[in-house]
């Protein structure tokens, strides 16, 4: 690994940590030749599917477009940085579950709202009133009735038969 201070080739790992959910590592490093710190993150590289705009041209998907937008809606909102990741990961796996080739960007903009609707509700209604290029306050107050609605109930169990 590359010094990214000083471009020398030697670096040493200082200390190695797994995520909670054991999918990334983090890696301290030290260059030896200017003795400065940096961290480097390894994962699992998805083969994850091109994504057609809507245009109709094509693209690799970029995990750092992705995050950008998601991390503009969230703008001095109180979500971590490591939430933000979880989110961004739980995307590629959905894409790479999908097992397909080629995926519409609406589709990853849904998912990119599903996982903003978890985070924080306001990062959701400011991306989706972007997304889904609100034309007026109606399209607003529907947006936010949806977050306040609470969930549906989920049914009860029906008891043994005889009780």
């Amino acid at each position: 690994m590359k010094c990214p201070f000083c471009k020398a080739d030697d670096t040493q790992v200082v200390d190695t940590r797994e995520n909670e959910d054991g999918d990334t590592v983090r890696r301290r490093r030290r260059c030896t030749a200017c003795e400065k710190r940096f961290t480097t993150y390894e994962r699992v590289a998805l083969q994850l599917p091109q994504v057609i705009k809507k245009n109709g041209s094509r693209t690799e998907y970029q995990r750092d477009k992705c995050k950008a937008s998601m991390m503009l809606a969230l703008r001095k909102r109180p979500v971590t940085t490591e939430s933000l990741d979880a989110a961004l990961d739980r995307i590629e796996e959905r894409l790479a579950q999908l097992g397909l080739r080629e995926v519409a960007s609406d589709r990853i903009g849904e998912l990119v709202m599903r996982e903003l609707k978890k985070l924080d509700n306001i990062a959701y209604i400011r991306f989706a009133s972007v997304y889904r290029n609100f034309e007026d306050v109606n399209e607003f107050s529907n947006a936010i009735r949806e977050v306040e609605t609470p969930p549906a109930p989920s049914a009860s169990p029906t008891p043994p038969a005889g009780q």
